[in-house]
This record gives C-alpha cells, sequence and structure tokens, in this order.
C-alpha cells in the first residue's frame, strides 16, 4: 500500500492529500477515540468486537496518516506539465510495448486518485527510460526479470483527471 519512491504529484494532488492529512489527524483521531471510548464501556474487551472493529480501523487510520506524512515529505511538487509531447511526470502517455498499446500516468498513484489509471512512477525502470523522450522516440529499459523491453512512445498528455 506505500509507495516508498514518493515521487511527482501536481499542486491539486498534494493539497487534497494534505487535507486528508489533516482531517485525519484531528477530526479523525477524535472520532476513532470516541468510538473506542464507547466500545470499552460495553464490557468485556476479549468477546467485544465493536471494540476490536475500532481498534483495526484505529490501525488502518494511522498506517494511512503515516504514508501520506512520508508522502508530502518527500514529493516534488509542480504544476501541471506543458502540453508539448514531452514525458514527463504528470503526462498521460501512451507507448507501444510488445506490439500493444497501453496509456498509464507517469507520476505518483495519488494524483489520479480514484480512478482506474494505471500509474508508474518516473522512477521505476520504464519510467526512467522514458522520462523526457518525445513523442516518436523509442527506448528501452530492462525488466525485472532482466529481459530487455521496447517501447515507443505515441503519446503523451497533461493529465488533468
Amino acid at each position: 500500500m506505500t509507495e516508498t519512491a514518493a515521487g511527482f504529484l501536481t499542486q491539486e494532488a498534494h493539497d487534497r492529500l494534505k487535507a486528508e492529512l489533516d482531517q485525519l489527524t484531528g477530526e479523525g483521531r477524535l472520532e476513532i477515540a470516541r468510538k473506542i471510548e464507547e466500545a470499552r464501556e460495553e464490557g468485556d474487551l476479549k468477546e467485544n468486537g465493536g471494540y476490536h472493529a475500532a481498534r483495526e480501523e484505529q490501525g488502518k487510520m494511522e498506517a494511512r496518516i503515516r504514508q501520506l506524512t512520508e508522502l508530502l515529505q518527500n514529493a516534488t511538487i509542480g504544476e501541471t506539465p506543458a502540453d508539448d509531447g514531452v514525458v514527463e511526470p504528470g503526462m498521460l502517455v501512451t507507448v507501444e510495448m510488445f506490439g500493444d498499446e497501453e496509456t498509464f500516468l507517469l507520476g505518483n498513484r495519488e494524483i489520479a486518485d480514484g480512478s482506474d489509471l494505471q500509474v508508474f512512477s518516473e522512477k521505476s525502470a520504464m519510467g526512467a527510460a522514458i522520462n523526457g523522450k518525445s513523442v516518436g522516440d523509442k527506448t528501452s529499459y530492462e525488466a525485472p526479470n532482466g529481459k530487455t523491453v521496447e517501447v515507443k512512445i505515441l503519446a503523451a498528455k497533461p493529465y488533468t483527471g
């Protein structure tokens, strides 16, 4: 669930994630503490499903807080890139690989919040290989299995959400 290489975030994504973090560390923590206290008052904690569910929810929330904190501390924040056909973080890129077309976002998965869009970090093997290339360029990278993968850049447009 975490992504160690924070990478690029648009200003809009950064602001949205900062607001989420503020909500979780303020109102969210107060709400979960209230739920835990109410469940604790119900009696025996060993057999108290409400208590255990609230504690599990608290653990998930604290993990998301840690994830957001690290992400926001380490991310490179920038404006949506120019529509100049050059691949860079924040671009929706279409490539040809293995004879098939594939479209994905180059940047942090949090930019495409809530969408089914595939995302590659600019720090990944493919992301690093195509970053800075222009439409029409061909390049290659070494896949995790050791094979060389040929890639042709077909399109690069700023991601608008």
